[in-house]
């Protein structure tokens, strides 16, 4: 089998490894996806962007790739989008009109239960089967025949939980991957450090950062063990310092007691707080309204993210009764979709 797959986003590509281990030797890439899966179009390097000015001076680029990609969609038998809908909704447009007949399957989706609930109608329009790893985002789609949930990526990935408390002394913290997140966190995660002594504090970096690009944003990191394995370190962690996003999702699963805290530019906040009505922002507190239950962890938000209300918490919160609910999120979420995806892939 011929896949088409469009997986820009480095995530995605985590997501995409985990899959390919299901999927029959004689599944053949097509693309845009990580060098180590095959031989892509383009690296993925050069699709990153971060922030709408970025986007903007890359346009012209996106409708070349676009048009490549719908090209090249010819000679395979299917398509395979994941995430990134800015692009990949487009490109699903466009492969539906000029392929009629070709199966889209859609795998990460646009997360239009929380914003921009018109895109149900395009993903239903230009694609064959939905492919959710959100347990209650079916509920939104009219048409329930095209959708399915099939697990959360996450549980592919992350092999061992936590079954008792972790006293191991170690603290880690997570600034975020984008420049101001990191900016604006670590001034506070340092005094932080300080604040809390005889512990050893654990700084993760992601792995794409280089030793000039640490240097220059995160400043004197002295205080702390500089780490790039998140997981381990989350698994051997006895608390989390954590900017909002998907750590924070994996901290819960794990059974890391973590607070999450995220701090933005004014006025993308107040433009995201009139367009995203929800009542929390993380990943496992959303899931935990779902079920009709009180959050599983404290989110600190814009002026409230300060060395106090962060230490507090820490010293404050119930880490038996959050071990507890790290086992019902990972019950709620059943487990991996990797194997189920693809099974629809090869189906």
């Amino acid at each position: 089998m011929k896949l088409l797959v469009s997986a820009l986003e480095t995530s995605s590509n985590i997501h995409l490894k985990e899959l390919k281990k299901y999927l029959k030797d004689d599944v053949e890439f097509f693309g845009v996806f990580d060098k180590e899966l095959g031989n892509p179009l383009y690296d993925l390097s050069h699709l990153a962007i971060m922030g709408f000015v970025d986007a903007i001076k890359k346009l012209r680029f996106f409708f070349k790739l676009r048009d490549e990609l719908v090209d090249l969609a010819k000679d395979c038998d299917k398509v395979l989008l994941m995430d990134s809908s800015g692009f990949n909704l487009p490109l699903a447009k466009k492969l539906k009109a000029t392929y009629p007949d070709k199966e889209i399957i859609y795998y990460i989706l646009p997360q239009a239960w929380a914003w921009k609930k018109g895109r149900v109608k395009k993903l239903e329009k230009y694609c064959t089967k939905l492919c959710s790893i959100l347990p209650f985002e079916k509920d939104i789609y009219t048409k329930k025949e095209m959708i399915s949930y099939v697990g959360h990526p996450l549980l592919d990935e992350i092999k061992e939980f936590k079954s008792e408390i972790s006293r191991t002394n170690k603290i880690v913290y997570m600034p975020g991957s984008r420049k101001s997140e990191i900016i604006n966190h670590m001034p506070i995660f340092k005094e932080l450090s300080k604040k809390i002594k005889e512990k050893k504090h654990i700084l993760i970096i992601p792995e794409k950062f280089d030793d000039d690009y640490i240097k220059k944003v995160y400043g004197d990191i002295s205080s702390f063990e500089v780490s790039r394995d998140s997981h381990k370190e989350l698994r051997e962690a006895e608390f989390g310092f954590i900017c909002s996003g998907t750590a924070t999702l994996e901290a819960a699963i794990i059974g890391t007691p973590f607070v999450l805290s995220y701090i933005a530019k004014k006025v993308d906040y107040f433009i995201a707080i009139k367009l995203i009505k929800l009542p929390s922002i993380g990943l496992a507190n959303i899931f935990f309204e779902k079920m009709g239950k009180k959050p599983i962890h404290k989110e600190f938000l814009q002026d409230e993210v300060t060395v106090d209300n962060l230490f507090n918490e820490y010293n404050l919160m119930n880490r038996n009764d959050y071990l507890k609910n790290s086992q019902i999120l990972r019950d709620y979420l059943q487990g991996g979709s990797s194997q189920n995806v693809a099974n629809i892939i090869q189906t």
